[in-house]
């Protein structure tokens, strides 16, 4: 097998089919991500003795920080994705090679800059989160360590977007599966044998995060063509990080603003007790699953515009967003229906508590009843950004998205205090998220608007 078989051709060929090739493995990678993730939550709530429900709390007091930083960063991933997928789609290999190699530069820099950075908010951040004053000690230590591996975890995301950008998601997910299987053993071997608590995983989920960013930089040096990355050429192009950010900014922004916006309900969730904050953050672990595969579909809708545009081939770009529509909607349906079948038994598997189980359920149930509006907006979002148009589906979603949570939260929240009102900021977001996005891909055009000239959108 060539080095470059394992790219999938996104410009001729079954669409139906080069999308399910590309979206299956990148959903199973970030479902896997996210067992592997579930695996610190669980580990620390089963095997921490009476510690259990607040070390669990500690870990998901960060959910929410930790994905503001990491998200931002996958925004700018994303930029780096359809760059190089829009070179390749023009053949133009010098500019998808200085994308790789400025890619890799910036990943390792901007988090070594955002690991400093969080040492020094560390602590104070989860007072303000309204985190009960027990909690925080356990919830610093966590944040402290998991921070301190940025450098490697931004690193990983940049690499996984440079192969998506191929049209490889297997690559990626061969990576993830050796080092999340390494995480899950370190963080058995920290806390069931050396008795730490959150730190023993968070040591664990850095240490396996650097184990991927290496088998991943290791691979890219392997590989043949424009994305092979040669050390003497590792360095930042000024022209293409500008491309980069100029569709990573929005996106990254959009992200952070989004979980800013998930902070302040965190915040609210965090008023009504520990229970409450355990059972959250155990049915937020098991939400992620549904929304890899979703997502899985957006990336692929991303990619596959990219590719196509630059390529010129508009038709192709039309038929990735519907087919992408189309195969998503199955997906997502089938993984809830399975999670919701078996929810509470997975519940089981991150507290015994009765009743942490039954709310987290209940958690499960909202969210997942506004999953197609949240498919359609990522949809919409991920078919704009393929054509280089990255700031109005960031707007709209932080209008619909933040706004909305943000204003339900002081306004609704403030009169009816308990979880299943903070549950319904989401699908009232989610569906008027979908809603303004579907207006601007009516008015934008895109498919008509670069009919002619698709290089425009550059």
């Amino acid at each position: 097998m060539s080095k470059t078989s394992k790219n999938i051709e996104m410009t001729t060929g079954n669409l139906w089919i080069n999308i399910l090739k590309f979206a299956l493995p990148l959903a199973l990678t970030g479902i896997l991500q996210q067992l592997f993730n579930a695996a610190d939550t669980a580990i620390v709530g089963n095997f921490t003795g009476d510690m259990g429900s607040m070390a669990q709390a500690a870990v998901g007091a960060n959910t929410s920080l930790v994905s503001i930083t990491v998200n931002l960063f996958i925004g700018f991933a994303l930029g780096a994705n359809v760059v190089i997928a829009n070179s390749i789609g023009r053949k133009d290999n010098k500019s998808a090679s200085k994308a790789v190699h400025t890619s890799i530069v910036f990943a390792i820099l901007a988090g070594i800059v955002m690991a400093i950075i969080a040492q020094f908010v560390a602590g104070s951040v989860f007072r303000l989160m309204d985190v009960p004053e027990d909690v925080i000690p356990l919830a610093t230590v966590y944040f402290r360590i998991y921070m301190g591996g940025l450098p490697v975890i931004i690193l990983y995301n940049f690499e996984a977007a440079i192969f998506r950008g191929t049209g490889n998601t297997r690559t990626p997910l061969a990576a993830l599966a050796v080092s999340g299987v390494l995480n899950v053993l370190l963080n058995l071997f920290f806390v069931c044998v050396l008795r730490m608590t959150v730190e023993g995983v968070a040591i664990a989920t850095v240490a396996s995060n650097a184990v991927s960013s290496v088998i991943l930089f290791i691979r890219l040096m392997k590989q043949d063509g424009v994305v092979k990355v040669e050390p003497q050429k590792l360095g930042i192009d000024v022209q293409i990080l500008k491309k980069i950010m100029r569709i990573g900014i929005p996106a990254g922004l959009q992200s952070t603003v989004f979980g800013v916006a998930n902070i302040i309900i965190q915040s609210a969730i965090n008023s009504l007790g520990t229970t409450v904050m355990a059972a959250s953050a155990a049915a937020f672990n098991i939400e992620l699953f549904a929304y890899s595969v979703l997502n899985s579909f957006s990336q692929a809708c991303t990619t596959f515009v990219g590719q196509n545009f630059g390529a010129g081939k508009i038709d192709r770009c039309k038929k990735s967003l519907l087919l992408c529509f189309a195969e998503g909607i199955i997906a997502m349906a089938l993984s809830i229906v399975i999670i919701l079948a078996f929810g509470r038994d997975i519940l089981y598997l991150f507290n015994k508590d009765p009743e942490i189980i039954e709310t987290g359920y209940i958690r499960l149930m909202v969210i997942f009843s506004a999953y197609t509006f949240t498919l359609s907006y990522e949809l919409m979002s991920g078919y704009l950004r393929g054509f280089g148009i990255s700031l109005v589906p960031s707007i709209l979603t932080m209008i619909g998205i933040c706004g909305t949570r943000i204003t339900w939260i002081a306004t609704v929240f403030q009169t009816h205090k308990s979880l299943g009102y903070i549950m319904a900021a989401y699908p009232v977001s989610l569906s008027t998220t979908a809603f303004l996005i579907l207006i601007a891909l009516l008015i934008i055009k895109p498919s008509k608007k670069y009919q002619i000239k698709p290089e425009s959108g550059k």
